[in-house]
């Protein structure tokens, strides 16, 4: 039985919440795209994130045949990463700079960041949202996150340069729940 005071509490942390998230928070996804458990393949050891990118899902396997699934927006066509990874870093409300490749390939959105080193500091209208998971491969950086995102309804859609977006809510979880060297599988 809810307590009138966690109610209370409930009732006045609502309007805080979505203020930190901005009007952007008012916009659903899909039922689907909904983090949700699901049961899931043994093949995947209990801790590790598993992405389908063409069923536009994320999987943090939790238990032997489970997951918690979260609808995710992925890379726009060919720039899409497969393989093996671990996050090497975790940043609550990261910095961001586009990628050289993202400043050439789309001047008229990124040309301000041409022939400098500025970066959007971290916070709620930086693209990477709340939180990031930056990918690694043997040691280096591979320049693919799972990061949050100010554009909710992209999510369930071919919509990045690369990274994986999920909603601020749904990232902040994942971020709670995983350490550092957490293996993740592109498929």
């Amino acid at each position: 039985m809810t307590s009138r005071r966690s109610f209370l509490a409930s009732a006045l942390a609502a309007p805080a919440v979505l203020a930190l998230a901005g009007p952007a928070a008012a916009v659903q996804s899909p039922p689907i795209l909904a983090a949700q458990r699901v049961s899931f393949s043994r093949d995947y050891a209990e801790g590790s994130i598993v992405i389908l990118p063409r069923a536009y899902f994320l999987y943090h396997v939790t238990a032997p045949g489970e997951a918690m699934r979260y609808g995710i927006a992925v890379a726009r066509p060919g720039l899409g990463f497969t393989g093996t990874a671990v996050i090497g870093r975790k940043v609550e409300w990261p910095s961001w700079r586009p990628t050289p490749d993202m400043i050439e390939r789309d001047p008229d959105i990124y040309g301000k960041f041409k022939g400098n080193t500025d970066r959007m500091p971290g916070g709620p209208g930086n693209p990477l949202g709340a939180r990031a998971l930056y990918l690694y491969q043997d040691g280096r950086d591979t320049a693919i996150r799972i990061h949050g995102t100010t554009q909710p309804n992209s999510i369930g859609r071919n919509a990045s340069s690369g990274c994986f977006r999920m909603l601020n809510e749904n990232v902040i979880s994942l971020y709670e729940q995983v350490p550092t060297g957490t293996p993740v599988t592109v498929l």
